[in-house]
């Protein structure tokens, strides 16, 4: 079958230029190796052309896969978008916003840390005064076992406000002081990376506490901001091949890095392998562009199949 044809009277694709009756064929993203950026082909129809996207976390923790947030931020820049790499680490934030500028997207870096409401106000302030508007926002900040999270009898006081404030609280901020634009320009969305872990069972409390007040933050702002033409929506990752996953379990177990990508491996049913960050990546560019129009209020699992163990 062909693909379908298109309207345009010029359009160009890579180095040719069709006039008059030209077809459009799929377009996608490669899926890379977990830690590669993968090589470009060609993009889903340029479904973030002229969005303007904050993506918070958008540096890497240090390991030999991509994390989430770098992963987003390139894959929304090739989807068309204009990004705002935000991250607490300016080096790391900028390093992601090179990657993208050297494939000829556009992207800025900003340095914020997401516990600091000032520090928000003054990188939102920044991206309004650049681009006049924010399209989108993307929370994919998080910590887990490397902030000292334990099961509840266990747990210190300070652990769990660590992982409060950097999973849940950093969140709200973004969202209270992002929220504003959208609702005055009556459009807007809002990704939050929250965890299957939400739902799973998960040996330690803060981290499944926060990540199940991610689902219920998004569904807050899913219903108070319809009317506004705002739509908000959760990103339920599963076991996926990330530094923040892997390396860290590294370092807390000292087993060796094979034994534990092995062991994750095998627990996730489509398969038999994690997914990596380009999985994450995908759900959040259709979440984002309008071809989700009509989706808020959701959450999504990005799990191979692993909550489906949950069901009935």
């Amino acid at each position: 079958m062909l693909p379908r044809p298109i309207e345009y009277t010029n359009f160009r694709c890579n180095e040719f230029i069709f006039v008059k009756r030209k077809y459009r064929a799929p377009l996608y993203l490669q899926r890379g190796p977990a830690g590669s950026i993968g090589k470009r082909k060609t993009m889903p129809s340029n479904v973030l052309e002229n969005k303007i996207a904050i993506v918070v976390g958008a540096g890497q923790t240090p390991g030999s896969t991509m994390g989430n947030g770098r992963a987003t931020a390139i894959a929304f820049a090739r989807a068309g978008a204009s990004v705002v790499a935000v991250d607490r680490d300016m080096a790391s934030a900028g390093e992601t916003a090179g990657l993208i500028l050297a494939e000829g997207g556009q992207a800025m870096a900003v340095q914020a840390d997401i516990t600091s409401e000032a520090a928000i106000v003054a990188m939102v302030r920044q991206v309004m005064e650049t681009h006049g508007r924010i399209d989108i926002l993307h929370n994919n900040v998080g910590i887990a076992g490397a902030g000292g999270d334990a099961p509840v009898e266990d747990i210190s006081v300070e652990a769990f406000d660590l992982l409060a404030n950097l999973n849940l609280k950093g969140m709200m901020l973004t969202c209270k002081h992002v929220l504003p634009a959208m609702r005055a320009q009556r459009s807007g969305c809002v990704l939050n990376v929250a965890s299957t872990a939400a739902y799973a069972l998960y040996p330690n409390v803060a981290y499944k506490a926060t990540k199940m007040g991610v689902l219920g933050l998004t569904q807050h702002i899913a219903m108070t901001y319809a009317e506004h033409g705002v739509r908000a929506n959760a990103i339920l990752p599963g076991l996926i091949d990330t530094p923040m996953a892997i390396e860290a379990r590294v370092r807390l177990t000292g087993k060796p890095r094979e034994q534990i990508v092995a062991e994750r491996n095998a627990m996730v049913p489509l398969r038999g392998r994690m997914g990596t960050s380009w999985d994450v990546a995908h759900a959040a560019v259709f979440l984002a562009s309008d071809q989700a129009g009509f989706i808020t209020g959701v959450q999504l699992p990005v799990d191979g199949g692993a909550l489906a163990r949950l069901g009935p």
